[in-house]
């Protein structure tokens, strides 16, 4: 590979990285917060890109007829994410990879006060929280709102799940609502779901781990579009 088709392949690699990082594709990669290091990576790599062709045409200059060192041919392989991030567009993770991860739901240190409302809107790993860890009582009467997508376990069972990140899809992991009460007859896995309804105390065993999955009586349920950032608690 000559300095000239190194510096291609690096305008290029940092190109889609701009590109993915100013719109909303980077949220099925990483985090939200990181969005502004998946910026300034693809900044660095169209810098180095023009750096690289600068000294390229120097070199051309000072030694036109000079022995030129050609990097080794694996360089080429930098070409394969940028294909990947240009040709291919993965989904969010979905109820496949629901079904075989244990639920993520840890105790917080502290459940701020319920806002006014009803019904509430809460983050569905929020709601998890309260009604397996919340001995206060704040769900007690509350009606909520949740959102989340929906998977179907071995035996039947309808959750709604969100996929957690500690730092990028790689890592990420579901927390999981059982369903009861007026769940809809059909229920398209995958598919995203705005359920109302009130906490039931009743918990079940994620077969997977072994850990606390609450169930929501629902009273309503209403199919939704799939969220800007399907990896935040929170819809925006």
């Amino acid at each position: 590979m000559s300095r000239a088709a190194q510096a291609a392949v690096l305008f290029l690699l940092g190109a889609v990285l701009l590109r993915t990082g100013a719109g909303d594709t980077s949220l099925r990669y990483v985090k939200e917060a990181l969005r502004p290091l998946l910026l300034a990576s693809g900044a660095v790599l169209v810098a180095t890109a023009g750096a690289t062709a600068w000294y390229a045409h120097r070199q051309r200059r000072a030694a036109p007829h000079g022995t030129a060192h050609p990097a080794p041919r694996v360089s080429w392989l930098l070409l394969l994410p940028v294909l990947a991030l240009v040709l291919v567009a993965p989904p969010a993770l979905g109820s496949y990879s629901a079904l075989r991860a244990g639920t993520a739901l840890q105790r917080p240190p502290a459940f701020a006060p319920l806002p006014p409302g009803d019904p509430v809107p809460l983050g569905l790993a929020d709601y998890a929280a309260r009604a397996v860890y919340d001995d206060t009582g704040s769900l007690d009467g509350r009606r909520v709102r949740v959102t989340g997508f929906v998977a179907l376990g071995g035996d039947g069972t309808p959750y709604l799940v969100r996929m957690t990140l500690d730092c990028c899809a790689a890592d990420a992991q579901p927390v999981k609502v059982a369903l009861t009460g007026r769940v809809p007859p059909v229920l398209d896995p995958d598919g995203w779901l705005e359920v109302t309804g009130t906490a039931t105390g009743r918990r079940a065993r994620d077969p997977v781990n072994g850990r606390p999955v609450p169930y929501l009586d629902v009273e309503r349920a209403r199919p939704v579009p799939a969220p800007r950032n399907p990896y935040a608690d929170r819809d925006r």
